[in-house]
């Protein structure tokens, strides 16, 4: 099975998870801006939102990959919102690209709020969730 894990990050935090989540998986972790090269079953990809949608980046990738994703696993982090599965399925459905039901999710720092986030257990979490992924 072929498995890649791309990120967008503008604080660092979702990136954060991306690099656990492919320690589990035994791959490296990239930013969007990294197109994939060939064709993945599985894609890990991170994002959190701005302005409660994903950021442009991430909607390019995967317009600009579609023929390569099998499926789309999302994972995020924010200060407000508990997920990013739904704007996710918005772009991937827009683009004929399946998504996991299922996602990862944890709050991340920004400016007062959730200081230290993700932390050790988030960190921890994303690994937990990316090995019920890959079972």
């Amino acid at each position: 099975m072929n498995i890649a894990v791309r990120f967008y990050t503008r604080s660092g935090n979702t990136e954060k998870l991306a690099n656990a989540i492919a320690e589990v998986i035994g791959e490296k972790a990239e930013s969007v801006s990294i197109p994939l090269t060939g064709k993945v079953d599985v894609l890990f990809l991170g994002c959190s939102y701005y302005a409660f949608d994903v950021d442009e980046n991430v909607k390019k990738f995967i317009r600009e990959n579609k023929g390569k994703i099998g499926k789309i696993v999302c994972f995020g982090t924010s200060a407000m919102m508990k997920s990013v599965y739904k704007p996710m399925k918005k772009v991937a459905e827009e683009n004929g690209v399946e998504i996991e039901e299922e996602d990862f999710h944890c709050h991340g720092s920004f400016g007062l709020l959730h200081k230290g986030r993700p932390n050790a257990d988030d960190l921890n979490n994303a690994k937990s969730f990316a090995k019920k992924i890959m079972k």
